[in-house]
């Protein structure tokens, strides 16, 4: 008996009330995915994926995950969000549609397809909510188990909050570390090498953790022979089972359509990893999925007679009927009560879903209709709006794209005058009013964006000269940053004990302890997810990625997880998550690391930051932890061992995010270039000055934000030539900084010559000092394409050099 297992003393009406409680929650869900299949199939909805054939098991996690817990599950959760509260059927039903309201679709307004769920961490002016007083869901994703690398950081958080001291902001984030995070996965999912990695990470760091693997046999149209040795994710996961000679997983298996041993099963899981800090797995086996995978398909294609008719019986639902008229609950007439109740809630509640999605549209479309009526009286093409009108009114449940569609058209028709301004002005505002529902919130709106803060110069001792090796200025500005931000930690491959390979944090890990800094195994996409689940929970982590190269590994998590996370919620959930690495201009393949155009391309969410020297390095760092925005720092690999001067503000000093600097003014050229490439066009530039060519050098700094001030259209305003330096491979990164000056500030109004660019060949360097020589810029490369360039302006003066 479910009241034996869990300890609590119910009087059997207590116990039947729950019981059919959560019979209530699965057969509403089960409806809503019935439901939800046939509104996709009919057309009112684009596509959809249900929960059908989880629903029990479900039931049995949410009675255990508690205020402050956090999920990170997929798209199959639908009745666990219900059965903590956090989903309704029109809330259901307004993601399926596609609703752009967040009042509506709370889980995305609109910019996920259904099935994705997720809580507000955040008030609307970007402040924190208090998460130890809900249950929380962290937003998900599609690609399959890219919900596993931020698990680790959900759970880490809560390791973090019961051993580090000292940590002042906590209270609207943990209770002495209690907390669980609980993430789910289909069985096909786990062959993903994220799943294992993730597995591996969590058993090393002993967090808590319970992972649901939700088992029907089947990935979409593929069986499990096909995914998984043995067929059997928790039988070739045995030796992560800790006993009583080393720590691991506790690894747990029940059937997902007994109700009482599910019960029994996340109770042990759940005591087990808050109280020990011990990750969980729980392989829930002899699912069903009685819809198959999606709409776009039938499972009876790819399943046999037995295995449907199998499922026919199993189904978890139907087995949760059996057990409760066996022992009593119900008898078969008060369950099939139940279930037409369910049904005519899940109608209702569809109705209005779909009223609230599609009455505001269709107000829309008489509004442009009874406009379009008007200015057609006048037009000398009225056949032709007429036309309009008459396909626009046939459309009974429209989309903003087809009265958009009919306005912008019939605009052609109209001649000057005949209410031309007035459908013009029409368009444009229905265009302001629409488009922030689909494009805000990549970055954040909020007063600690990136912008706000502003630039506070290094300070130096002015009887002093003394210089430092610039991986100084880092290890005693990260110094300054653990002491000021007791949440703030750092952690990475040769992060901890020996201060990372290039001893930027020499000494932090013996002073802040092997908590806050951190050594990891070579893992890079968990290393991201460890900052992504911490950032989530309140804490200000450093994720050290140890060569900018090493960043692919984790890419596809920055750029699905990460860099969507503010659009996704509609900033109702923020990680402000610092990437730390290094790159550019060492010798060899696997070392050059500059891929700085599928980076910025990839990340678009993320800011990019390049800075030239270690002193901008840490003042990017010190700007970033008074905002709330991710972004990544590149240091400039060759520029540890270089002599700066030593600041005396360390944790205080800020380079301003998104600004250009001018570091050399001239009138001949503008260069443009970032990192340490920046070296090599200042030798150049001293040299070109003794033939009479005066060049103007701008350091970007940053490439996401791109120069909010337009300088660089400034300066060549002033010299009217352009030569953009990148060690990137042609068309990469200089191609987007080419975009951002020639188009964004309109830059081709004031050049006299082709803007152009000097970049690294096609291939990667070979190994060598030779091999980074004549793969990316030099000095001489920079001096001869400006040269060349001056040559054209006046050759007399510049003769050719070849």
């Amino acid at each position: 008996m479910i009241k034996e297992k869990t300890n609590i003393t119910l009087t059997f009406e207590d116990f039947k009330t729950e019981v059919l409680n959560d019979y209530r929650i699965a057969i509403t869900s089960r409806e809503c995915s019935l439901l939800g299949r046939r509104e996709v199939l009919t057309g009112k909805a684009k596509f959809g994926i249900f929960g059908d054939g989880k629903e029990v098991p479900q039931l049995a996690m949410a009675k255990f995950f508690k205020d402050g817990d956090f999920r990170s599950g997929y798209y199959r959760d639908q009745t666990f969000m219900m059965a903590i509260g956090q989903l309704t059927v029109e809330q259901f039903f307004a993601g399926l549609y596609g609703n752009t309201s967040i009042e509506q679709d709370p889980m995305s307004a609109g910019r996920q397809m259904g099935g994705h769920f997720a809580t507000h961490s955040l008030n609307e002016d970007g402040s924190w909510k208090d998460l130890t007083k809900q249950k929380n869901s962290s937003a998900d994703i599609s690609p399959t188990a890219g919900q596993m690398p931020r698990l680790l950081g959900l759970a880490q958080a809560s390791k973090i909050y019961r051993q580090v001291a000292g940590i002042t902001n906590k209270s609207n984030f943990s209770v002495e570390g209690n907390e669980i995070a609980w993430g789910t996965i289909g069985n096909a999912s786990t062959s993903e090498g994220l799943f294992f990695e993730t597995i591996n990470a969590a058993g090393v760091l002993q967090v808590p953790l319970i992972i649901s693997v939700w088992d029907d046999e089947y990935g979409i149209s593929v069986h499990a022979k096909h995914q998984t040795t043995k067929e059997n994710i928790s039988e070739i996961l045995k030796g992560y089972q800790r006993d009583k000679d080393a720590k691991g997983y506790e690894i747990l298996r029940v059937k997902g359509w007994d109700y009482s041993d599910l019960i029994a099963t996340y109770e042990k899981a759940s005591l087990i990893a808050r109280e020990e800090h011990v990750p969980v797995l729980i392989h829930v086996n002899e699912l069903t999925q009685p819809q198959g995978h999606s709409t776009s398909g039938s499972h009876e294609r790819y399943k046999d007679a037995d295995r449907l008719a199998w499922e026919k019986d199993f189904d978890c639902i139907r087995q949760m009927k059996l057990w409760m008229i066996a022992i009593n609950i119900a008898s078969p007439e008060e369950i099939a009560e139940i279930d037409l109740k369910a049904k005519n809630e899940v109608l209702e509640g569809k109705k209005a879903a779909w009223n609230a999605f599609i009455n505001p549209i269709i107000q829309d479309q008489k509004e442009l209709v009874k406009l379009l009526e008007k200015v057609a009286v006048s037009s000398e093409n009225k056949d032709n709006i007429l036309k309009q009108i008459s396909e626009l009114n046939s459309i009974k449940s429209p989309l903003k794209k087809e009265i958009l569609i009919a306005a912008r058209k019939s605009l052609r028709w109209i001649s000057n005058g005949d209410g031309k301004n007035e459908l013009s002005t029409w368009i444009t505002s229905y265009l302001a009013k629409n488009q922030p529902d689909f494009s805000s919130h990549l970055y954040s709106d909020s007063d600690l964006n990136v912008f706000s803060v502003k630039e506070v110069l290094p300070q130096y001792n002015e009887n002093s000269k003394e210089e430092a090796d610039g991986r100084m200025i880092l290890r005693d500005n990260f110094d300054a940053i653990f002491t000021k931000y007791p949440e703030a930690l750092i952690f990475g491959e040769d992060a901890g004990a020996i201060g990372d390979v290039n001893q930027g944090l020499e000494g932090m890990q013996e002073k802040y302890g092997a908590l806050r800094v951190a050594d990891t195994g070579i893992r890079e996409a968990t290393i991201i997810g460890q900052g992504i689940g911490m950032a989530l929970r309140g804490l200000r982590p450093i994720a050290e990625i140890q060569y900018l190269d090493y960043l692919l590994y984790a890419i596809q998590i920055m750029s699905d997880d990460l860099a969507t996370l503010q659009y996704r919620t509609v900033g109702r959930q923020k990680a402000p998550l610092i990437i730390r690495t290094r790159g550019h201009r060492l010798e060899g393949i696997w070392h050059s690391g500059s891929p700085m155009g599928m980076i910025i391309n990839a990340v678009r969410g993320i800011h990019v930051l390049v800075p030239r020297n270690m002193t901008k390095a840490a003042g990017f760092y010190n700007s970033l932890l008074e905002c709330d925005e991710p972004a990544l720092v590149i240091e400039c690999l060759n520029g540890y061992r270089l002599k700066e001067k030593k600041p005396i503000n360390y944790g205080e000093f800020k380079t301003p995010i998104g600004v250009v600097e001018t570091i050399k003014e001239g009138n001949d050229i503008t260069l443009v270039s970032y990192g340490s490439t920046l070296r090599l066009v200042e030798q150049a530039a001293n040299e070109l000055i003794e033939v009479g060519i005066d060049c103007e050098i701008i350091d970007l700094q940053s490439l996401l934000p791109f120069d909010i001030n337009h300088d660089l259209v400034k300066s060549i305003a002033k010299t009217n030539r352009l030569l953009v330096i990148d060690e990137d491979v042609p068309g990469g990164a200089s191609a987007y900084i080419l975009q951002q000056i020639v188009e964004q500030q309109d830059g081709y109004n004031y050049l006299d010559s082709k803007p152009q660019t000097l970049t690294a060949k096609a291939h990667r360097p070979s190994y060598g000092t030779d091999g980074d020589y004549f793969s990316k810029p030099s000095a001489e490369d920079i001096y001869e394409k400006v040269y060349a360039m001056m040559n054209e302006v006046n050759p007399s003066k510049f003769p050719s050099l070849y």
